[in-house]
């Protein structure tokens, strides 16, 4: 009976947050899916067309643009994101003059709007008004210029710069939260035994972190695949839809072009590619920590 009751209490406290999830998540991607299926204009009757969208996806180079951006933004995201916030966070958990100003000043890009970074970096990352183009000429450098966004080459990664710029702090305030947990007598105890610095960081901060380097890559997986407002703001998807990610392409196919129907099977592909990524981690990362505590 106490068993009973305990499962019952505990669905009273789940209810209204299990009631916000299904309306506000779970019903609109259900919804999606539903339009994605359908040829609509936001306008009038949907017609159902079934998966021809999706068919009409293989054969859309514009759409296989936006994954390729996407996926680069990813691939500079895991690369330096994750490790830069990381030693980010083993110097924050430092005691030293001015730590405190620090941490406090390591989380403001994450605090300031997407579109207003995106704003910011226009001014940074512009061919023609941006400062570090602006500085390369002053400094008879001007060979080194480059089409930082607005070409097709560098657009995706000058995104997957200024996405790491704004989410370093973010990161790494996670990382220093984990490094937090770790008991300090495991480290007192390391040092008795003859444990130096090094020792102590590969054997017991990462392995200790494991479960913070999860949820991190995660964060980072879904963070990337719904990035928008940054990209937007910086290069609107142009020229040519060259810049595109997946997000950017959905609103313009769905707000610009009035195709509501492709539009949601963007989405769907999107909300799918997440999720795959971020379970397929989660399956190997633990298949690996198994293996090795086995």
């Amino acid at each position: 009976m106490i068993w009973l009751s305990k499962r019952k209490s505990i669905f009273v406290m789940l209810f209204p947050t299990l009631l916000l999830f299904t309306g506000y998540i779970i019903f609109p991607i259900i919804i999606s899916f539903y339009y994605s299926t359908t040829k609509f204009t936001g306008i009038g009757t949907p017609e159902f067309v079934g998966f021809s969208n999706y068919k009409l996806l293989l054969g859309d180079s514009f759409f296989w643009v936006s994954l390729k951006n996407t996926f680069i933004i990813l691939g500079v995201s895991l690369v330096l994101l994750i490790p830069f916030s990381f030693m980010l966070a083993l110097l924050l958990n430092r005691t030293f003059k001015g730590s405190d100003a620090l941490k406090a000043l390591n989380y403001t890009p994450s605090i300031i709007a997407p579109i207003v970074v995106g704003l910011i970096w226009v001014f940074v990352l512009d061919p023609q008004m941006g400062l570090i183009n602006i500085l390369l000429v002053k400094l008879g450098l001007g060979n080194l210029t480059q089409m930082w966004i607005g070409g097709k080459a560098l657009a995706p990664y000058s995104i997957g710069m200024v996405f790491v710029w704004q989410q370093l702090g973010f990161i790494a305030t996670i990382f220093l939260a984990g490094l937090k947990m770790i008991p300090r007598d495991v480290y007192e105890s390391s040092s008795i035994d003859g444990a130096g610095p090094k020792e102590q960081l590969w054997y017991i901060t990462v392995p200790m972190m494991n479960e913070t380097n999860r949820i991190v890559v995660v964060l980072v997986i879904t963070n990337v695949f719904k990035i928008f407002e940054t990209v937007f703001m910086l290069t609107g998807g142009g020229p040519n839809h060259q810049s595109e990610v997946l997000v950017t392409y959905m609103y313009n196919t769905t707000f610009t072009s009035a195709e509501y129907g492709y539009g949601m099977a963007i989405s769907t592909i999107a909300f799918l590619l997440t999720m795959l990524f971020s379970i397929a981690y989660l399956k190997l990362s633990k298949s690996n920590f198994e293996g090795e505590g086995g």
